[in-house]
């Protein structure tokens, strides 16, 4: 992991600042001379800067974003707690970490402390921008800002706004970590019972009915307790707790929320998505419920030069994570095409 300092005042949508910004970032394959085969993926809510990790068959010499032809960058978003500047940073004007006295953040603000890594890698054109779920929220926005920076997107389960749903499931998340009775605590590991129940929900929306019926069942007629599912939630309750933090699950859910790339721009949505100039590759998986294919399918409608790829997959929302080598193979196939 490789780490870039922004020492000066770093203004945030909301009208408040960062007194300085760390982004965390990691790299792959190598620049060209005429700095322009950079590949960015943009990640998740609870990913990291390290897609070999969380997105495998992706990365890698013959792979969908070959090392050897491209120079791949991931850079951990603002507010996360995987080393770029988020809630548990210290604040240099206090000494101590900001917690709950961290300023509310939006997409917009990790896009643009990305532009800011961008330029301080002497990167001149991205070739292709991708990401998944909240992923693909940054990349829209960045396409918006910087038409002349990126070649083309790939967009995965992705939207051009937070949905009503979405914000719902947000909001439940957040008030099962605010009814900890630790939470608001000025500790690293306050509100960690609720983060686990908040993970609780994004569980049941990241999959579906289908999903838990085929692998969490229990075939047992006099079983009275400890069901198969119930563990299941409370073993990836337990996960996240141990490699996540409540304060960065509570902002990053915040920044989601209003995400909505016609926000302040006085023209409809259908009209921003029109004007976006890059070529786009969207995916969609048919049993997703937390984002559904018809988002995909109205930013295919309206993004001009676009393809719509409709996987099938039990995994739900979660088969952008699980469901790999297909989408490889259908982001190879677009590659050669374009």
């Amino acid at each position: 992991m490789i780490y870039f300092n922004y020492n000066k005042n770093f203004d945030l949508e909301s009208g408040q600042y960062l007194p300085g910004i760390t982004v965390a970032y990691n790299t792959y394959g190598e620049l060209n001379d005429a700095k322009d085969n950079a590949i960015w993926v943009c990640h998740a809510l609870t990913a990291n800067s390290n897609p070999i990790e969380w997105w495998p068959n992706m990365i890698g010499e013959n792979e969908a974003f070959d090392t050897k032809k491209y120079f791949i960058v991931c850079a951990n978003i603002l507010g996360s707690c995987y080393g770029s500047t988020g809630p548990l940073s210290i604040d240099p004007r206090t000494g101590q970490p900001y917690y709950h006295q961290f300023p509310l953040i939006t997409v917009r603000d990790m896009v643009k402390a990305h532009r800011l890594l961008c330029d301080h890698l002497g990167i001149k054109k991205i070739k292709i921008l991708a990401g998944g779920s909240m992923g693909g929220y940054q990349v829209l926005e960045w396409c918006s800002e910087q038409p002349s920076l990126i070649e083309q997107m790939i967009i995965v389960s992705s939207s051009a706004r937070e949905s009503a749903w979405g914000i719902a499931i947000h909001t439940s998340q957040r008030l099962a970590i605010e009814a900890d009775t630790t939470w608001g605590e000025p500790s690293d590991h306050a509100g960690k019972k609720g983060l686990k129940a908040a993970r609780a929900f994004g569980m049941i929306t990241y999959r579906n009915y289908i999903t838990y019926s085929a692998t969490q069942t229990d075939f047992d007629d006099k079983k009275l307790d400890d069901f198969k599912a119930s563990s299941y939630i409370n073993y990836q309750g337990e996960k996240l707790v141990k490699r996540f933090n409540a304060y960065s699950y509570w902002y990053l859910t915040k920044a989601m929320d209003s995400h909505n790339l016609a926000r302040g721009k006085n023209i409809s949505l259908d009209v921003v998505l029109k004007s976006l100039t890059q070529s786009a590759l969207i995916i969609g998986i048919r049993s997703d419920i937390l984002c559904p294919i018809e988002e995909q399918k109205f930013l295919s409608k309206n993004i001009l030069n676009s393809d719509l790829v409709e996987i099938d997959s039990t995994y739900g929302h979660d088969g952008f994570l699980v469901e790999t080598k297909q989408i490889s193979a259908h982001i190879k196939s677009w590659m050669n095409k374009e």
